[in-house]
């Protein structure tokens, strides 16, 4: 095994370490001790007994974690143990516990998962520690963790040996979690992001719903689905793109705002910012429209940046961005004016080719005139969204489930938020007009039989619901993914899912 910036080992070197511990473990059998034990009380957290040093001074404390570190100088060790709050450090001495204790520490290596009681002191430098009066073997590792080294604190710290070959990271993200303690704090992030979300939405009245991940019929977004077979039913199941032609089913239902954090999942292109499962929280409502949206989406935002680090004022890979409302609201065809210069209202399909050209984008022919002016927003303007700002009023042709704009021709209510460059999510006033929706459906049938492979399909079931009436109704979906990335100042989708998906590798 082999990571960059991590000193090298050989195959050989490895399973000779590899082979030493299992004689350990061996060894520890022997002696009659149990190496891997079903249950160990643990009563104090590493954090909690540092934190409130005076509470817990000359007082016995029991721990269980893994030990990072140990420094062996003649009868008297330390260590470092580290549970989920952190770390504290340990101080073993022979004649502080029993003779079996210490044959058993003996025979402990670095990353073995360990219980100890002991008295909390302080040494003579000023660091909180346990005098080990009792150790138990927890879990005995056949495997060496990646030893990281810091030297000193805060921006003064300078980390070597780190364990930060990014493929290795992600493909063991439980060795990652294990020896790089920020990993761990981006996944805590994302939690309190997604309970920020879900705490707002609830006290506003929305009710939490599940919908089906395996669908008859995809649909709700343009994305190529995975396929796959029902036995039993002997039929094609789809694994579903996006929610939203089931959350609108419950509105039709009776049900006035509901929201959903799903797992989707589109069978295209992975890049830093896609991965083909990935999650989303949609939601609706009913009664309002996109100018309703757009003052949640913004109030829902800015508290999850209050909430995570109790001001509106963010960083993202060196940028300074202002999450405090209200965000501006600016036309998608005004945006690529302002930045390009061409007018893009209007214009038939040639034209618009040769406007694309004109400004050096590439385009498909099988591109009808909406996913052209997608494609010059996307190459020309996206960039430049760097603080918060609401792209509104899309073309009709790449928006088949929104409602037309009520006083521009060809357009529809539609908003997209981008920060930091990129989009964040996409809502609508939602089409309640079920004609409307089923020639919206026959269009995009057209564009799928004309080789568009992103086109959704039609759908018989959720028109049918359409015709038993659905109120006027506004409609969110957020990229989870994408925004615990902002939150969390990753450059990667790949930083913030505990496990991306990844070509297989060759296990040996």
């Amino acid at each position: 095994m082999a990571e960059k910036n991590h000193r090298s080992e050989t195959a050989e070197e490895l399973n000779t370490v590899m082979q030493i511990r299992r004689e350990k473990l061996q060894k520890l059998v022997e002696m009659g001790v149990n190496p891997y034990p079903a249950h160990f009380e643990r009563k104090h957290m590493a954090r909690h007994i540092r934190d409130n040093f005076e509470k817990f001074e000359k007082k016995e404390v029991t721990l269980a974690g893994r030990l990072m570190s140990i420094r062996r100088m003649g009868k008297a060790t330390f260590g470092d143990l580290e549970d989920s709050s952190g770390r504290i450090q340990l101080y073993f001495n022979t004649k502080n516990y029993s003779e079996n204790d210490d044959a058993v520490f003996q025979l402990t290596d670095i990353g073995d998962l360990v219980g100890v009681k002991g008295e909390v002191a302080k040494t003579r430098t000023g660091e909180v520690t346990v005098s080990v009066s009792e150790f138990t073997m927890l879990s005995k590792t056949l495997r060496p963790i990646p030893i990281v080294k810091e030297k000193g604190e805060g921006e003064g710290k300078v980390t070597f040996d780190a364990f930060a070959d990014k493929e290795t990271r992600y493909r063991q993200r439980y060795v990652d979690l294990i020896v790089n303690r920020d990993v761990r704090e981006t996944f805590e992030k994302r939690s309190r992001i997604i309970q920020s979300m879900r705490d707002y939405l609830c006290d506003k009245g929305f009710l939490e719903v599940e919908t089906p991940i395996l669908q008859p019929l995809y649909g709700g977004a343009a994305a190529r689905p995975f396929t796959t077979h029902h036995n039993t039913l002997d039929m094609t199941l789809y694994m579903r793109i996006a929610n939203e032609l089931y959350l609108k089913r419950l509105i039709v239902g009776g049900y006035d705002a509901v929201f959903e954090f799903a797992k989707d999942f589109r069978n295209e292109g992975m890049d830093r910012f896609h991965n083909p499962e990935f999650t989303m929280m949609e939601l609706y409502v009913a009664y309002q429209d996109y100018h309703y949206m757009m003052d949640l989406t913004e109030q829902m935002f800015s508290k999850i940046a209050m909430d995570l680090f109790g001001s509106y004022q963010i960083d993202y890979q060196g940028q300074k961005i202002d999450m405090k409302p209200p965000w501006p609201r600016l036309p998608l065809l005004e945006s690529i004016e302002k930045e390009t210069g061409e007018n893009l209202f209007g214009r038939n399909l040639d034209e618009l080719r040769a406007i694309a050209k004109k400004l050096h984008v590439e385009t498909d022919e099988t591109w009808g005139e909406g996913k052209i002016i997608d494609e010059i927003f996307s190459e020309k303007v996206e960039p430049m969204l760097i603080q918060p700002v609401f792209i509104t009023d899309h073309p009709l042709s790449l928006s088949p489930l929104a409602k037309k704009h009520r006083e521009k021709s060809g357009l529809v209510e539609r908003f997209e938020p981008f920060i930091a460059g990129k989009e964040m999510g996409n809502a609508f006033t939602e089409l309640n007009d079920p004609i409307d929706q089923r020639e919206r459906f026959q269009t995009q049938v057209e564009l799928k039989n004309r080789g568009d492979d992103e086109a959704q399909p039609l759908d018989e079931d959720f028109l049918r619901a359409l015709e038993f009436g659905m109120p006027p109704t506004t409609g969110l979906g957020v990229g989870i993914d994408r925004l615990v990335m902002l939150f969390t100042d990753q450059p990667s989708i790949r930083d913030v899912l505990f496990f991306p998906q990844m070509r297989p590798e060759q296990y040996k």
